[in-house]
């Protein structure tokens, strides 16, 4: 097994002045190496990556990290700026930066040694020593822990530490060899002494490897500054070892930093807790344990934690986040959960359409009518089952708005007001105000001091109960009648629109879907365009709505594919790999088959793309397509109104996002060849189609 860092992968005087440009050289010296087999890969893997989350940390230090099939053993390289890079962390910028790169199967050996640095990266006279060496030799071994500052008066007071700690234990064994009634003894002695506030806590981020154990180490000793004991299971890369059952027993209270989902969350169900995303748990640990404590003291617990593992919002957001990012996530969780039900209800009703023909809507129930040999009873059956999952969508959505934000309390109070949306024609918009109130009012309702009797029946009986009768009564008797009233007017404005302003409601469209490619804007206008159709008879707007949003959504993928087919020498033998699947990913409508363009090269993928988007949204309104099903892509065609101009407005928009894309790839390309030797072309290249992290 090779140093996993030596001199040649150490650059104490980085020049790069962007974090993209300082990812390309120190990979570039991994490369050299033979550790890296493929440079262009390995940075739309740590692109890939960064786009999760901000590498920065507070105290000066990027690490831009990730897990890559490129990569042929764990590496380490380091670079120290003078002036500084951003790399997103709340206090400025970074001048240590440790770019780390471990393959897609590394082995646990290699792992801990890297949390062991993720660790001692929260150690200020480590980072100190790194700021003054001046021999990249000196910095590696001082990384590999070979030179650490002031090891041998460490060691001897550590050495001193433990011979005091030896003989304390050995008198401790001795005191407790006995009978029981010595152990009465003990504790009859201590019962004057109070214990220690003692808190579990679970780190764990998307690559497991640096974020994980730093938070861990943050952690700890933040407790011991505070006098608190703290205990740290790191959902980390190389596996994890569970808390003992009796430790979490004996806790006061849990913290979880976390990014995904923390496994087996049910173990800390009934202790104060405190769930933050990762950063939070290095950036201000003695935040988290005071507030921890303050929970505690309120006697505030979490009523329901088990089976939310897997759910995609795992968390309400942090603490330190914007009331405008925590909305966003709570109305995307609700989203992401309605989502199955548009595309199911709207294939099957858009079927029976095909199948029956447009009078399928007035059929009679399949229960009193249904002929076997009948086409037609075929089509009321597709028809009407698509219906009923049409019923759920308000639901659905208000219901997991408010999971997002209290949890599985949340769920029942969400439906009920979701119901009661439907029933006084409230719709779309009232199923977002009720999956708000409903998270409200329990997250309210959890911070209120329980006492111990009735904690156990809080989740099944007192939360449901009183948060529904909440949430209804606000419902019917209070913004109920308002919001019907802005839904009826919204429906009656879609139905007037025409002309001029459709064409620039589909081109407005067209820029959202392709603004962030599946990202929040993304979501808004598709969920904008699947509210107009899901009832049983959308009006003939809100299916030329539909249309538009999904054509500009098939634009971005496509037409990335045409260009790597077109023009192939300006891209990488990776994206041109991800080019051929992207042709796929294109037509069945998943923008995010040009995410991986974009992340290398946004500044020229999303621009092209929102105006092959914008052309194609707005083509698609001005010739009238129309479409009733919310998903399907090329394979939806037959169902559409218009068919033939609806590809001519797609084919239209790959062709304008294509020949943006290679006009200003080429550009690039030609200022790079023409001054090699300029500053400029330095930092085109420190920029170029495959920067490493997405800006």
């Amino acid at each position: 097994m090779s140093e996993m860092i030596t001199a040649d992968l150490v650059d104490l005087d980085l020049s790069a002045d962007t974090k993209q440009a300082a990812a390309r050289a120190l990979a570039e010296r991994m490369v050299a190496r033979g550790r890296v087999t493929d440079l262009e890969g390995f940075l739309a893997d740590v692109a890939a990556r960064e786009a999760q989350m901000p590498t920065g940390l507070d105290g000066g230090i990027g690490i831009p990290h990730c897990r890559s099939a490129h990569v042929t053993e764990p590496t380490l390289a380091f670079g120290r700026s003078a002036a500084g890079i951003d790399f997103g962390a709340a206090d400025g910028p970074a001048d240590l930066i440790f770019l780390i790169a471990a393959p897609a199967g590394a082995d646990d050996a290699h792992l801990i040694i890297l949390s062991s640095l993720a660790r001692q990266l929260m150690n200020d006279e480590f980072t100190s020593a790194l700021r003054t060496v001046d021999e990249a030799g000196a910095a590696a071994a001082l990384i590999r822990g070979e030179e650490a500052p002031g090891a041998e008066e460490e060691a001897g007071e550590a050495s001193a530490e433990g011979e005091a700690s030896g003989e304390a234990s050995a008198g401790g064994e001795a005191s407790g060899e006995g009978s029981d009634a010595s152990d009465e003894g003990s504790d009859a002695s201590n019962e004057g002494v109070a214990r220690p506030f003692r808190i579990v806590a679970v780190t764990s981020c998307p690559t497991g490897i640096a974020h994980t154990y730093m938070a861990a180490e943050s952690l700890e000793n933040a407790g011991r500054a505070a006098g608190v004991e703290v205990v740290v299971e790191t959902q980390g890369s190389a596996g994890f070892t569970r808390l003992d059952p009796a430790v979490i027993a004996a806790a006061d209270g849990v913290v979880l930093a976390h990014d995904v989902p923390v496994r087996e969350k049910e173990r800390f169900a009934g202790k104060p807790t405190v769930d933050v995303g990762v950063k939070a748990g290095i950036n201000r640990p003695a935040e988290l344990i005071a507030e921890v404590r303050e929970k505690a003291a309120r006697g505030e617990v979490t009523t329901a934690t088990a089976g939310t593992d897997g759910s995609p919002v795992d968390r309400a957001g942090e603490s330190g986040e914007g009331y405008g990012t925590k909305l966003r996530t709570w109305l995307m969780s609700g989203v992401s959960y309605m989502v199955p039900f548009v595309a199911a209800g709207g294939l099957l009703i858009a079927l029976g359409f095909a199948i029956g023909g447009y009078t399928v809507n007035k059929a009679p129930s399949v229960m009193d009518h249904f002929v076997w040999t009948e086409a037609d009873s075929w089509g009321a059956l597709l028809f009407q089952i698509g219906g009923v999952a049409f019923g759920f969508l308000v639901p659905v959505l208000a219901g997991y708005i408010a999971y997002g934000m209290a949890d599985r309390p949340g769920l029942v109070p969400g439906f009920v007001g979701g119901a009661i949306s439907l029933t006084i024609n409230a719709g779309f918009l009232g199923g977002l105000a009720a999956g708000l109130l409903a998270g409200g009012v329990v997250m309210a309702i959890q911070r209120a001091p329980i006492p111990a009797a009735l904690r156990g029946i809080m989740p099944v009986v007192v939360i449901p109960l009183v948060s529904s009768a909440v949430v209804g009564f606000l419902m019917f008797v209070v913004i109920g009648k308002p919001i019907a009233s802005a839904q009826k007017g919204m429906t009656d404005w879609l139905n007037g629109l025409g002309g001029a302003n459709a064409v620039l409601l589909g081109a407005l469209l067209g820029l959202m879907m392709c603004f962030d490619l599946g990202g929040p804007v993304n979501k808004v206008a598709y969920a904008f365009a699947t509210a107009g159709i899901a009832v049983a008879d959308p009006s003939d707007s809100a299916m030329k709505i539909m249309a538009a949003v999904m054509a500009a959504g098939m634009v971005p993928p496509l037409a990335m594919a045409l260009a790597t087919t077109v023009r192939g020498r300006l891209f990488t033998r990776t994206e041109r790999e991800n080019g051929k699947a992207a042709w796929v990913l294109g037509i069945s409508f998943i923008s995010e088959g040009a995410i991986p363009f974009a992340a290398a090269d946004p500044l020229r993928v999303i621009p092209s793309s929102m105006l092959g988007g914008a052309v194609t949204g707005a083509l698609s309104m001005a010739f009238g397509a129309t479409l009733r099903a919310p998903h399907g892509g090329i394979f939806v065609v037959p169902l559409i109104g218009n068919p033939f101009l609806y590809l001519v407005a797609i084919a239209a928009g790959v062709c304008v996002t294509a020949a943006t894309v290679i006009v200003l790839k080429g550009l690039r390309k030609r200022d790079t060849r023409t001054t090699p030797d300029t500053p400029a072309a330095t930092e085109a290249t420190g920029t170029r189609t495959n920067s490493p992290i997405a800006a």
